[in-house]
């Protein structure tokens, strides 16, 4: 049985989701109660790689089960075998042929800001706190121009191993839920880093220390070192794995 799993889980104690050398990982985790389920070792493989302190609301795996097993109890098995900042969401029976990180056609991801004076403790690890007032309208503007297919080297943190810097983006966009900024963009992947690297620049553009022009520029020359910082890790969350 080839099973898919969709993942929901709070990054703020791990390693990010792949197996390292050391420290915990979400990966490791999840192939620990896996492991334990079904009485062998058994390797999962994920949609995509998030950094050390992302969170996921809609991360995908899958993993060959050698024994069948209702998809219900095996959402409820891995949920008690796992923290509580890890939640199995929904459990698929595939055919043998699916792959998490093969067969995913884009990817989705937020970045939460926090934009207002005081911080709040609600939000300490799952959202940016900018205490000066950004200007959205020209934060708006500048993220245009990402739409398309692009090379988004100003965008890529050193170390990235990606074969190029081509990515397409099919949707960017920056909403106000309530309190929360959320930026959102979806794509075909990702580089390392790109998400936050665009949003460290973009907070600049609303603090007025780059134009939407100058941003789209900056794009255009393909070199990091005129972006702006990479945003930290906590504010940022994979929502979503799209497939065919």
């Amino acid at each position: 049985m080839n099973i898919k799993l969709t993942v929901e889980y709070d990054g703020t104690n791990y390693h990010g989701w792949q197996v390292q050398h050391s420290g915990e990982t979400i990966q490791l985790v999840l192939e620990k109660a896996i492991s334990t389920f079904v009485g062998q070792p058994t390797r999962i493989t994920g949609a995509g790689r998030t950094d050390a302190g992302v969170h996921a609301l809609g991360q995908v795996a899958n993993f060959f089960c050698p024994k069948e097993f209702d998809q219900h109890r095996i959402r409820r098995a891995f949920n008690a075998l796992t923290p509580a900042d890890i939640t199995i969401k929904e459990v698929e029976i595939v055919p043998d042929s699916f792959d998490a990180r093969r067969d995913g056609r884009s990817r989705v991801y937020e970045y939460r800001i926090l934009n207002r004076p005081a911080p709040s403790p609600f939000y300490l690890t799952t959202a940016l706190h900018v205490h000066d007032s950004l200007d959205l309208e020209a934060m708006r503007m500048a993220v245009r121009c990402l739409e398309g297919e692009h090379d988004f080297s100003s965008f890529q943190a050193a170390g990235c191993d990606a074969a190029h810097a081509v990515r397409k983006v099919y949707r960017t966009s920056l909403d106000q839920r309530g309190e929360l900024l959320v930026y959102t963009i979806e794509a075909t992947a990702f580089l390392r880093h790109m998400v936050r690297n665009i949003v460290g620049t973009l907070i600049e553009v609303g603090r007025g220390l780059h134009s939407p022009q100058s941003f789209a520029e900056l794009l255009e020359a393909r070199d990091r070192t005129k972006a702006g910082p990479t945003a930290p890790a906590h504010g940022l969350f994979l929502v979503e794995v799209k497939y065919q």
